[in-house]
Formats: C-alpha cells, structure tokens, sequence
C-alpha cells in the first residue's frame, strides 16, 4: 500500500509505501524489497528528473516503509483510458520522455524489466517519474550473471502485456526488454490498448512468441514505424539494440524529430487530448476534443469481459 504523508513542519507531501513484512516473507520478496532499495539509492546518487526519489526507509516490528517523493497526478494510465488514446503530439512527448529515462537507466547498467503505464507516475507539472524497481536488475559481471542464470530461469518478472518474448522462452534480460516495453507503450498511447490481447495469460503469452498483433485503421504511420521496430523478436535486431552511450537511432527516427533533448524536462508537457482519427483528414483539428473531467470510460473491464464472452 501507498500512503499520502504530510510533514507538519514543512507541509511538504510525501508518498510512503508500506510492505508488511510477513507478506515479503511468504512471498519470497526479500530480494525483491533490498533490490528496489539498492537501484533507488543508485538514482540518488546519480538523480534524473524522470524518476521517483527516495528519502530514507525505516522499519517497525512488522512493517518496512519507502520515504518517497509525492508525484501529484498519479499513474499514466487512468489518463489513457480516459480520454481512450494520446494524440500525435502527447504520445511524442511521453515516448520521448520514457526514453531518456530508459537511457538513463541503461547508462547505469539497470534494466526495469517492468516497464508499464501504471509504473509511470506524473508529477505535478505532467511530467514522467518512472517507479517500481522491484523486478529491475542490475547487469554485473560475467561471472556473478552466470552464477545467477539458474535463479533467472526459475523466475518470471514482469507484467504479461509487456513482458518480452525472450522473457518467455529462457527468462535471460538484457536491456533491449525495456525497449520491447517502450514499443508496447507507444501502441497503446496512440490506440488504447496494448498490442497483445487474450482471455488469459497463457495465449498472451503465445500471441507475444509469435508477434501475432494489428494496428487499428487511423494508427500514426510515423508512431507505427517506430513500434514495428521497437516489436521485433530479436532482440538484437530492435531498434536501438546496438546503439551505445544512449539510443540514437531511436531518437532519429521520424517520429521523435524535433525534440529538445537537452531541456525537455524544463519544457511544458502537452494538454492530453485524445487522438481521434475518424473526425477530420486535418491533423489540426483531430484533438480539439475535450474529454469532460466527469466522465468515466465505458470500455471498462467489466465491458471486456463482456465483449471476449467469458
């Protein structure tokens, strides 16, 4: 659980994750709660606007609590569903966003491995803070990765709907997952929606081995360039994946010309409006539409069910 803190002195809001001990141990998670700890003081210690900082950690007898920066406007994906897909401008913004933090982690050998919208927190200016470490690692030495390959291959980390295909087959990370990630979040900013679909887990899971998605009518032709080689089986052969110092091929591509790099997280994010294909053939005028702040999405998971006839 996360809890809204304040300081009585300074007024200034905290978020203070609390885990009950119990549940870490019957869950075999005390690995998982040191590692987030240890890639969250490694942020700190190299800070980058894009992330969530930790402030300190204490303990009782039975919990352990996570001293955090309060990011204002909660995870990204309530505002995907809300308004049902980004247009061109917001999905450019975020995607650009979501890389420099993917290079900042690859530039300290971490790799999240659980790349998602619920794990992408906004701050009180809408701009990205990337949280939840607790599947991340950290790339070691040769002889410390051999010795763990055992341990890798008997777990699996992740969230279905973005997990890499070699993630399925030998469990092995390399960075290049976390680019797998940024190709299905990019799809569904513009659709909706994830690429990879199923009543269930298991035919995910086969859908993503066998790259078997579609793009829906309207998709962002530059947007879809850019996932169809971010979505690639190989992990060597995604875009990026041999790029060293940063991704520069990725942000050459079409889709992302024209960004300011170097001040992006001193720029204005965009207003999130919704991509609306169907209502004009001028880009201009397709996000004009405003989604009224009292509305609630209709395609719930309760309509899901529905129309998968489960």
């Amino acid at each position: 659980m996360v809890y809204l803190a304040k300081d009585i002195h300074s007024n200034k809001e905290y978020a203070i994750k609390v885990c009950e001990k119990r549940h870490i141990l019957r869950e075999k998670k005390q690995k998982a709660i040191m590692r987030e700890k240890q890639i969250m003081n490694i942020l700190n210690n190299h800070p980058s606007p894009f992330f969530i900082k930790l402030y300190c950690t204490f303990q009782d007898a039975d919990r352990l609590y996570f001293v955090m920066n309060y990011a204002k406007h909660g995870e990204l994906l309530p505002y995907i569903v809300k308004v049902g897909s980004f247009d061109e401008e917001c999905t450019r913004f975020y995607t650009t966003e979501i890389l420099l933090a993917i290079e900042h982690l690859h530039r300290l050998s971490i790799i999240h491995r659980d790349l998602k919208p619920e794990n992408i927190l906004l701050d009180e200016n809408m701009h990205i803070q990337i949280t939840d470490f607790g599947s991340a690692k950290v790339i070691s030495s040769d002889s410390e990765t051999s010795s763990n390959e055992a341990n890798r291959k008997n777990s699996f980390v992740g969230t279905a709907q973005y997990v890499s295909p070699e993630m399925l087959s030998d469990k092995s990370a390399s960075p290049s997952v976390d680019l797998w990630a940024l190709g299905c979040i990019i799809y569904q900013m513009v659709s909706g929606l994830p690429p990879f679909r199923a009543p269930n887990e298991y035919l995910m899971f086969q859908k993503i081995i066998k790259l078997e998605y579609d793009f829906p009518d309207g998709f962002l032709s530059l947007a879809k360039d850019l996932v169809q080689k971010l979505l690639v089986l190989e992990p060597s052969q995604r875009l990026g994946s041999n790029d060293t110092n940063g991704y520069p091929s990725i942000r050459n591509h079409p889709f992302l010309k024209n960004i300011p790099w170097d001040i992006l997280h001193e720029s204005t994010p965009p207003r999130i409006l919704p991509y609306l294909p169907g209502t004009s053939s001028n880009e201009e005028l397709r996000s004009q539409y405003q989604v009224p702040d009292h509305l609630e999405p209709g395609l719930d998971d309760k309509q899901m069910t529905r129309l998968l006839g489960l």
